[in-house]
């Protein structure tokens, strides 16, 4: 009877950090070649998801990294014309950094590939309800890094329920 039984906690997450590394490798391997590295292909993402400008302070703590990392990678985007800084409105000696057109451009090529692979690998190997469970795995890791990031949580609409609704929505839809 104890083959039905879930992992413990720490085998789950063995088994879930395994998964991600595999499918981190197999998303890198499908990048454009652009010869932009990832830690600034994931400050540039960082800002587009972000939706406004934001200031190193913020990227920093966002990223994880160190302040002198950050200044070498911002150096570097604006450098290319990926990012575009601006003197903050409250504090002056803030800058806010911001996406420009070209680093948008850049995020959506280099996503693009492994998006279109991705959806494409869902809709022939999952049925939707394994779709919809994925979604709902993507806002809980999210939510478990947010948590780990910013020290709340994030409120996602992410319940069994909902996923097995998503599920049910596409099939009619």
């Amino acid at each position: 009877m104890t083959d039905f039984l879930p992992p413990g906690p720490l085998a789950t997450a063995n088994l879930i950090r395994r998964s991600l590394a595999d499918f981190a490798r197999r998303m890198r391997g499908m990048r454009e070649d652009h010869g932009v590295s990832a830690s600034k292909l994931s400050v540039l993402g960082r800002l587009a998801r972000a939706g406004r400008p934001l200031t190193a302070t913020e990227l920093a703590a966002l990223e994880r990294l160190q302040p002198q990392s950050l200044t070498r990678i911002i150096a570097d985007l604006d450098e290319n014309g990926f990012i575009v800084r601006t003197q903050n409105a409250q504090d002056r000696r803030q800058l806010d950094i911001a996406m420009s057109p070209a680093g948008l451009e850049l995020i959506h090529t280099d996503a693009r590939r492994q998006s279109e692979w991705l959806a494409d690998a869902m809709t022939k190997q999952l049925t939707p309800a394994e779709r919809a469970i994925l979604v709902l795995a993507a806002e809980l890791l999210d939510r478990i890094v947010d948590h780990e990031a910013s020290g709340a949580q994030r409120h996602v609409n992410a319940s069994p329920e909902n996923a097995l609704e998503m599920g049910r929505s596409e099939t009619r839809g």
